[in-house]
């Protein structure tokens, strides 16, 4: 997402890196790395960056929302499997 797309507000709409395809018993696909160690090390803190922030939003909606959670789990322990319908319902309960 940040050195193949330039998806980074950081290190701006640029792709970091090209890629070389070697195949050798099946396919094996290398990364050249073609920037600094400076570059690199941005690269590596934004991706940081973007991993903690998702992690962040994560644990907040899961923390948000523990009732529903286990309402799904507890069926899911006692059913298997449930419907798509029967998850709507559950975890639209109040």
């Amino acid at each position: 997402m940040v050195t193949t797309y330039g998806m980074s507000d950081a290190l701006g709409p640029m792709a970091y890196g090209t890629n070389d395809e070697e195949v050798f018993l099946g396919r094996d696909f290398n990364k050249i790395r073609n920037y600094s160690e400076e570059v690199a090390a941005k690269i590596d803190a934004e991706m940081r960056r973007i991993i903690d922030s998702a992690y962040h939003k994560t644990e907040a909606l899961l923390s948000e929302n523990m009732e529903k959670l286990h309402r799904v789990a507890q069926a899911l322990l006692e059913k298997e499997t449930i419907s798509g319908k029967e998850f709507e319902v559950l975890f639209d309960e109040v």
